[in-house]
């Protein structure tokens, strides 16, 4: 199935109707949402690295806090974390709808793109991609990506 037409049909199911006649959906079957790799603070859940919701998968910004800091080491990294991941909630780098990128530093775009191309097949995914203001991508990571699937 076409991201296009797994978009209508997310978008009919997320309202409850059909989305001006474009698409037949009906509401999410399972409301019941899922979470994986669920990290807590001071022993209270703060945030998962996936969630769950029907055919639907968030995956949490993934980064490399590692050295060496290279935008293309790290973005490496991050790609294969996102893949663990999608993997892990039962989808693939090929289904994902959307890729946010957060660099932290607008020069390492280029650099970024050499490694990010192809990695999602042969209909990638809508993509942003923004410098983050002062104070960087958290945990020192030059790079963080998070995205939206679908199973």
């Amino acid at each position: 199935m076409e991201r296009r037409s797994i978009l209508k049909k997310m978008l009919a199911s997320v309202a409850g109707i059909s989305v001006l006649g474009l698409a037949n959906a009906s509401p999410v079957q399972n409301d019941e949402k899922e979470v994986n790799n669920v990290t807590e603070y001071e022993d209270v859940p703060l945030f998962s690295g996936s969630t769950k919701l029907g055919n639907m998968v968030f995956v949490a910004g993934k980064g490399a806090h590692v050295e060496p800091f290279e935008i293309k080491a790290h973005t490496e990294i991050v790609l294969k974390e996102l893949e663990k991941e999608l993997i892990k909630a039962g989808s693939s780098m090929e289904k994902v709808l959307k890729v946010n990128v957060y660099l932290n530093d607008i020069a390492d775009y280029k650099g970024m793109n050499e490694v990010y191309k192809g990695r999602f097949g042969k209909k990638p995914p809508v993509r942003t991609t923004v410098a983050v203001a002062k104070g960087g991508v958290p945990g020192d990571s030059l790079v963080e990506m998070d995205c939206i699937a679908y199973i």
